[in-house]
């Protein structure tokens, strides 16, 4: 016999959340898009605390939900622990996370949002270093290695076996404007991204370098080879960058809100072969944003080749032989262990002598050795 407190037939896969929400008296919050926080831009920093003007658009949410929704870098489980830990105050009082916003408060965050780092200790790792002198360092990071260590335990295996690790052991003294989990670093590389990356030795040297990245003084070139021909031999793509809501690993053009950024792309050669149609592209980039160039060429239907993240096959098989369509094809796919992406120029003036540096990063065999068979197998059109 159905339950009295069953939904009638034919609505049973409705939710009830809301009235019963309504029913114990609890009001359900409010689904408002805010407008996402830059914490170098829209934030006043000082003494180690970040102040900033809740927006309008806060007005009935949750301080937890809000600031979730408006630094997108930190999960909500984070946020409560800030503010759990009494690091954020709300016109200066130290509130509960379900405290309701009004809009317009003036809101306080102390320290880094994101459990305490740990400590990066020195590892004897080999490095392949395209340029050094006492105040900086550029190093030819190969695909695979985290640049520095996430949040964790000490013994998280995330925390052995990165860039900074190696920094460590190899040039001792590191800037320290990154904090203890990134000393020396001024930008970054996905793990799976190789190629040229510059670090500091000082803190004036630091703050010198982020200042020209922000200025976009500094010139970062890529090689890429993407999925499908592209029809224009020069393109830029100007569209904002957000996290995913959805899936928070992955980045999107589809947000209003997202951070302005610009990629120029530049055709250097076209392969059609049995495994489909390939463009291998250098990418210009004037801005920096989390996955850039990948979230770019998947907007224009084009996603970097093993980029599963972004829609690329995890195994790339062969077409039917001509002549023989009706056949299947047996031979094994071919498979890259890695994003096809590599940060292959970097051109500045040095921060502390004015001396123009330009700094390549050769190819990586695993990129040379895959384009090199695919070459083999271009058959050009006509």
């Amino acid at each position: 016999m159905p339950s009295k407190n069953m939904l009638p037939k034919g609505h049973r896969r409705r939710s009830v959340r809301a009235e019963y929400r309504a029913m114990r008296g609890v009001q359900a919050e409010p689904e408002v898009l805010v407008p996402v926080l830059d914490l170098d831009e829209d934030t006043e920093l000082e003494g180690g605390v970040r102040t900033f003007v809740a927006d309008a658009t806060a007005a009935g949410l949750r301080l937890d939900a809000y600031l979730a929704q408006a630094i997108p870098e930190i999960s909500r489980v984070r946020v409560q622990m800030l503010i759990e830990a009494g690091q954020v105050r709300v016109d200066g009082a130290s509130p509960k996370g379900k405290h309701k916003l009004h809009g317009g408060e003036s809101i306080a965050i102390e320290g880094e949002p994101h459990p305490e780092p740990l400590h990066a200790t020195p590892e004897d790792i080999p490095l392949d270093i395209l340029y050094e002198d006492k105040y900086l360092a550029v190093v030819n990071k190969p695909a695979g290695m985290m640049v520095h260590a996430g949040a964790g335990p000490s013994d998280d295996s995330r925390s052995k076996g990165t860039l900074v690790n190696a920094l460590l052991h190899h040039m001792g003294a590191l800037s320290e404007v990154g904090g203890d989990l990134r000393p020396g670093i001024v930008h970054r590389l996905d793990k799976q991204t190789s190629g040229a990356i510059v670090v500091a030795k000082d803190d004036v040297t630091h703050r010198k370098l982020s200042e020209m990245f922000a200025d976009r003084r500094v010139a970062k070139t890529y090689i890429a080879l993407v999925h499908g021909t592209l029809a224009k031999d020069n393109v830029t793509i100007n569209l904002p960058i957000a996290r995913d809501l959805v899936r928070r690993t992955r980045m999107t053009t589809r947000r209003a809100d997202g951070r302005s950024a610009v990629s120029h792309i530049a055709v250097q050669e076209r392969l059609t072969t049995r495994y489909g149609a390939f463009t291998l592209v250098e990418v210009r980039i004037e801005t920096g944003r989390t996955h850039q160039i990948r979230v770019h060429m998947q907007s224009l239907g084009h996603p970097v080749v093993a980029d599963t993240l972004y829609g690329a096959p995890r195994e790339i098989r062969p077409a039917a032989l001509k002549g023989e369509s009706d056949r299947p094809i047996e031979e094994s796919g071919l498979q890259l262990g890695r994003n096809f992406l590599h940060a292959a120029h970097l051109e500045f003036s040095h921060p502390r002598t004015g001396k123009a540096l330009a700094i390549d990063a050769p190819l990586p065999a695993d990129l040379e050795d895959f384009l090199a068979w695919l070459r083999a197998e271009h058959a050009p059109v006509g």
